[in-house]
């Protein structure tokens, strides 16, 4: 089997080789100093079927297969296992564990402060390939059901177990990963069993599809610092120094404007990219410590007489709050906020570009040969590329845009756009991009105070977020990539708030080709309103039957 990759949202690239019973994942990144990635782990991965007696026929499946004798203390009506090798994911008979971690020199490696959250990571960039890989076939067959049709039969949900083996049989380990949100078990009670080295309970532990991509990655995966092959610059506009503050205003020297700040190697880098929040992207953490916050118990207030929560501050203009490899366009996708700069902002994508862009793209933009490290752009290049409020009023002035948004016209009305949409209370302004190339303009919304939410009514709860969505280049149209920023889109919503249980669109009536992409992605009509300017589908997607973002 040839050896497998995985690009994991902070940039880490790792190297997966099938090796007996399990697979071994290693970092393309050779420089491991002081890194809080380990260079590489060993996980066992195997399918397993339960037998009530010996079947020969099974255990020839692999030469691996291993039939587990019973022991004095087995129950004697309990089902046997054989485990053989993985060859696809199954719907719930996949196991996993990590068996070994690769671990270099203390000089060649900082070790980690908390073991656990070291053993979560790589658990989750485990899951997170094994989740990338093609689902398998929902229904299961059951003894009731042996004689329906395979399309008839009951379906499942994905699962994978994780055993309680290898690193995993730690003491406490699988009750750390319970309570931080990575596995589950259906057994929710409290045990009778009082030795504690050998807690019951733990056998039925696992993860399942639909759990694991609402889990925000950040309160696993974290860098010390960006990595060689991080979507996100090292630049910060605002330096940081350990010094005590001057307290002499007058020997404090001004602070530059944001537009002016240029590094000695050339290369413009005014930190916008990443954004003054979070200068190294969504996962940068200064410590061993994970950059994801719960959301804080509700407050209220009204706007224009409606109640709703205080609503948390957006990222900061410039800022990446959304990154994700899609295997099947290979491009990096990410969503960041635009700025009013007038100057360009910095390419957010500063590790491997994917795959070739189309080939109508811009021969302009900044890009590199597939699978190669991308160019930064310098001097020269970055003024061949346009500021955010160039490419929105160029995407505003295309009469297919502007048929459905009414902004086009001079420069002026779209920056005004553009600060109305900043200074919003309740929603904030999107570009999402491919390998850092802006393509399209949205907004995300909280409905309760938006207009949709006034006719709607009482129907909308409290944490219901909005989609409002345009493509301004043309090259990056298509049913495919629709489908990719706009689940990308739900999945975020639904990691930014874990209260957020539905996500609405209120396209035009006559958009029939967006309401088939939104009907192709699992949202459904739930009817029609009417604004003053056009009559509006009302467009749902729910948390309970959404599964896995488009890759």
């Amino acid at each position: 089997m040839p050896p497998q990759q995985v690009n994991l949202p902070n940039g880490q690239i790792y190297n997966i080789t099938a090796v007996f019973g399990g697979y071994s994942f290693k970092s393309t990144n050779l420089d491991l100093h002081h890194s809080a990635m380990p260079p590489g782990w060993t996980v066992i991965l195997q399918t397993e079927d339960e037998v009530d007696e010996v079947n020969e026929n099974l255990r020839r499946k692999s030469r691996i297969s291993v039939l587990r004798e019973p022991t004095d203390s087995d129950d004697p009506n309990q089902k046997r296992t054989i485990a053989h090798r993985f060859v696809q994911p199954t719907i719930q008979s996949d196991s996993v564990f990590i068996s070994s971690i690769s671990m270099p020199a203390n000089s060649d490696f900082k070790g980690p402060t908390s073991p656990t959250r070291h053993i979560a990571l790589m658990l989750w960039a485990t899951l997170y390939w094994y989740f990338h890989k093609d689902p398998p076939k929902p229904q299961i067959c059951t003894e009731e059901g042996a004689l329906t049709p395979e399309l008839g039969r009951p379906k499942a949900e994905w699962r994978i177990k994780v055993k309680r083996e290898g690193i995993l049989k730690g003491k406490n380990i699988m009750q750390k990963l319970e309570r931080m949100g990575l596995v589950a078990s259906e057994d929710s009670c409290v045990g009778t069993d009082t030795d504690i080295r050998l807690p019951t309970g733990w056998a039925e532990t696992f993860v399942s599809q639909r759990a694991f991509w609402q889990t925000d990655p950040r309160i696993f995966l974290f860098t010390l610092a960006p990595q060689q092959h991080s979507p996100f610059p090292t630049q910060s506009p605002h330096p940081s120094r350990p010094a005590s503050p001057d307290r002499n205003p007058e020997n404090r020297p001004s602070p530059r404007p944001v537009d002016s700040i240029v590094n000695t190697t050339g290369i413009l880098t005014d930190g916008l990219s990443a954004g003054i929040a979070s200068p190294g992207g969504p996962f940068n953490s200064g410590s061993h410590l994970p950059t994801f916050y719960p959301p804080p118990p509700p407050q209220y207030t009204f706007t224009n007489h409606i109640r709703h929560p205080i609503r948390p501050k957006p990222p900061r203009q410039g800022e990446v709050f959304y990154t994700r490899y899609i295997p099947s366009v290979e491009q990096w996708l990410s969503f960041r906020i635009p700025s009013l700069s007038h100057r360009p902002v910095p390419h957010p994508h500063l590790g491997p570009i994917g795959g070739s862009m189309p080939a109508t793209a811009n021969t302009n933009s900044i890009m590199s040969p597939p699978g190669s490290i991308a160019t930064l752009p310098t001097l020269a290049s970055f003024g061949e590329r346009q500021s955010d409020l160039d490419l929105l009023h160029r995407w505003m002035n295309d009469p297919r845009v502007n048929a459905a948004w009414s902004e086009a016209g001079p420069r002026e009305r779209q920056r005004r756009f553009l600060e109305d949409a900043l200074n919003s209370r309740h929603s904030f302004p999107v570009f999402g991009c491919w390998d850092g190339r802006p393509f399209g303009y949205f907004e995300v919304y909280w409905v309760k105070e938006d207009k949709l939410g006034r006719l709607l009514g009482g129907e909308v709860g409290n944490y219901t977020r909005g989609l409002h969505v345009l493509v301004g280049e043309q090259e990056f149209r298509g049913p495919h990539r629709v489908r990719a920023w706009l689940s990308a889109l739900v999945h975020y919503a639904w990691l930014a708030d874990s209260r957020t249980e539905t996500v609405m669109l209120e396209p035009r009536v006559d958009n029939e080709k967006f309401l088939k992409y939104l009907a192709e992605a699992g949202f459904y009509k739930q009817g029609e309103v009417s604004f003053p300017h056009k009559q509006s589908a009302v467009m749902k997607i729910d948390r309970e039957s959404w599964v896995a973002p488009c890759t």
